[in-house]
């Protein structure tokens, strides 16, 4: 027979909360963004593209959602 829990031990999420932070590494940024290693170094350094991160000496990351708006922002500029 199974046994059921209690609904006081369930902790529902809230429907509100966001789902956690997705990292990216370069070869995904690359591919999302349609700019070569080189440009997106530099567009960072101009501070007009997202800021990576350091994961460790050899691993840079970007977060998606950062990606996902630089994205939405050059396309409302584009149009």
């Amino acid at each position: 027979m199974r046994s059921t829990m209690p609904d006081e031990m369930h902790t529902p999420q809230p429907p509100e909360a966001a789902p956690p932070a997705r990292l990216l590494r370069l070869p995904e940024v690359i591919a999302r963004v349609g700019l070569r290693r080189s440009a997106i170094y530099q567009r960072m350094s101009e501070g007009r593209f997202p800021r990576s991160r350091s994961l460790g000496p050899k691993c840079a990351v970007w977060v998606e959602a950062e990606i996902d708006e630089w994205i939405r922002e050059v396309s409302r500029i584009s149009n």
